[in-house]
């Protein structure tokens, strides 16, 4: 066994409370090193003859990635604290790891040599919004979805999709355009919509905020934003804005004050200023986002700043009742400021979703005191290196996204915020090189992996684009001009994901196989006694392939054709057509 490979921390990813009375404990190990794992483990307290007292329980494979596997155990102890270690086996070989080392068998002496989850605490739970784990996103880019109010137009807007969007062009989307289009959005299933930037800001993406605290009159006023609000909220539809806190806009108040007064503005501390008087070029000698003059970053840690910036944060909970916030470069921003944010919104409305932008490893902003969720970026890196640019093949595909299971918590997954294209990167479609069958398989496992799935605006009628800007084209309305077929193939996952709980947020996802040869795989999605089975190929031929699983006297439904039949052997042979899947649902499973 290679010792150096074993590795297990008490904390965080790998050790956690599910819920009230639950503990998940992860171990990792060299991949196809071990046999079998054991879990000891017993109170601490529980002690007779001079002996502690344990129980040796069994830990399951729960996946592998490309150096790894991962084993893992669900615990209620009942008294709710933990002392454990592992008793690993390969081979007839025995290995007992513990907090202090490795041992050739469990010291029963001494309870310091374990792991320790001191106690559970329920305030400590990571609290998983219920209503996240339905709710499928849709995004949409104010400028770009629809113009309902012509009179809103800012000077030089351009007719409906007349050109090809520049950095600089406007074509006039407001709040009224999405409010005539809420039927569209309930057709497709959509129960939550994002939106990029509403407040005043000189730009079209406004992420350039000049105040907070109002809407850019280019898309309406309070009154208009309140209605579309309700329009949502009346048809089950949830409503997320997009705020920046790490910087301003350069024509926010505070920062002109600094610019016209130098050291002697009040504001001066508002922002990260190195010396005066401020210089834009060659570079900025104050912090920004990134080299950009024009978006000077914020001092969070300034009071003044903290409370201007919460106020606004409770401001548009208390006055027009939204339910999330999308936070901008959440990564740059201090993490105190972000536990203070938590308590402010959350005191105001205890299940508004908190969505942190992050491209990394976002541990230390999920523990239950920050963010409930960030943009699943490693997801969307896996998905598309896969299905759209075939970059990787099927092994490779399986352990990255099995790597980003098992990066977080099983209750922080469940919200992932899990997205295959957004403002910020081309079309999928582009990317796929107008490969329709390949964006259907995309939306195929988007739709079914654990998470709460957010599509981009005209993502599903196949829509193109590079880049910003042309990614953000305005949303084309005449139904002769979108892809109908896609439009229903993703209407379809959408509604299939709202029937069967296995299929979303609640089923857990696990590969079965994945074959390099035939660029195929398998998973399934597990909920109770639900199980549900998918078999994707991501090739160019037709495949005839057994379903390794014994499902025989099983009841098996086709959830894309609602075909039904039981399995009569025990193996089943399936034909998948090239570039194309099965979704198999099993009664009974167990």
């Amino acid at each position: 066994m290679l010792k150096e490979a074993i590795y297990h921390r008490p904390k965080d990813n790998f050790a956690y409370a599910y819920d009230e009375k639950t503990i998940h404990i992860r171990l990792r190990t060299k991949k196809d090193d071990i046999e079998q794992v054991n879990m000891i483990y017993g109170d601490p307290y529980e002690w007779e003859n001079g002996e502690w007292q344990t129980q040796t329980a069994s830990m399951s494979k729960s996946g592998s990635d490309e150096l790894f596997d991962y084993w893992f155990i669900a615990i209620a102890p009942p008294y709710r604290r933990l002392r454990y270690g592992f008793e690993l086996h390969n081979k007839g070989e025995q290995l007992v790891y513990t907090e202090k080392g490795f041992y050739s068998k469990a010291p029963k002496d001494d309870i310091s040599y374990y792991f320790c989850f001191p106690f559970l605490n329920k305030i400590d739970v990571f609290q998983t919004l219920e209503w996240v784990k339905d709710t499928v996103w849709y995004q949409i880019f104010p400028e770009r979805f629809a113009n309902g109010n012509a009179a809103l137009n800012p000077p030089g807007t351009l007719n409906w999709g007349s050109e090809e969007p520049t950095p600089t062009s406007f074509f006039g989307g407001d709040f009224e355009g999405i409010i005539q289009h809420i039927d569209y959005l309930i057709e497709l299933g959509v129960t939550g919509i994002y939106f990029t930037p509403i407040f005043k800001a000189p730009s079209n993406h406004k992420y350039d905020t000049i105040d907070y605290f109002e809407i850019d009159p280019q898309f309406g006023d309070k009154e208009a934003f309140k209605r579309l609000v309700e329009t949502c909220h009346k048809h089950g539809i949830k409503v997320m804005l997009d705020a920046v806190f790490n910087h301003s806009g350069y024509f926010f108040a505070p920062f002109q004050d600094v610019l016209k007064n130098g050291e002697h503005s009040k504001y001066k501390d508002w922002f990260h200023i190195r010396e005066f008087p401020l210089q834009t070029k060659p570079r900025p000698n104050y912090d920004t986002f990134a080299f950009v003059e024009t978006m000077p970053k914020l001092n969070t840690e300034n009071p003044e700043v903290k409370k201007y910036l919460l106020d606004v944060a409770t401001y548009w909970i208390r006055e027009f009742d939204i339910d999330g916030w999308r936070l901008d470069v959440a990564n740059e921003v201090d993490h105190q400021f972000w536990r203070e944010f938590r308590q402010a919104v959350k005191s105001i409305k205890p299940d508004l979703y908190i969505l942190g932008e992050i491209w990394h490893d976002s541990m230390p902003w999920l523990r239950g005191d920050q963010f409930d969720a960030v943009m699943n970026y490693p997801f969307t890196n896996g998905a598309l290196r896969f299905f759209a640019k075939n970059e990787v093949k099927a092994s490779e595909f399986a352990n990255m996204i099995t790597n980003v299971l098992h990066s977080y918590p099983n209750n922080v997954n469940e919200v992932a915020f899990n997205l295959l294209g957004s403002h910020d990167t081309p079309r999928i479609l582009t990317i796929c090189n107008n490969d329709k069958d390949k964006v259907k398989l995309l939306f195929l496992f988007q739709l079914s992996f654990t998470g709460t799935p957010c599509i981009y605006y005209g993502d599903e009628i196949g829509m193109t684009g590079g880049a910003d800007p042309g990614c953000r084209k305005c949303m084309i309305w005449e139904k002769e001009k979108q892809d109908r077929d896609l439009f229903n193939h993703v209407k379809k996952l959408i509604s299939l994901r709202k029937k069967y709980p296995a299929f979303g947020s609640r089923g857990e996802l696990k590969f079965v196989e994945a074959n390099d040869q035939t660029n195929h795989f398998i998973y399934t999605k597990i909920y109770e006694n639900e199980m549900i089975i998918f078999a994707i190929n991501h090739s160019e031929n037709n495949l005839l392939i057994p379903l390794p699983f014994n499902l025989k006297g099983k009841k098996l439904t086709n959830l894309w054709t609602d075909e039904e039949f039981a399995a009569e052997a025990e193996e089943l042979m399936t034909n998948i057509p090239a570039k194309g899947f099965l979704i198999y649902r099993v009664e009974n499973f167990h």
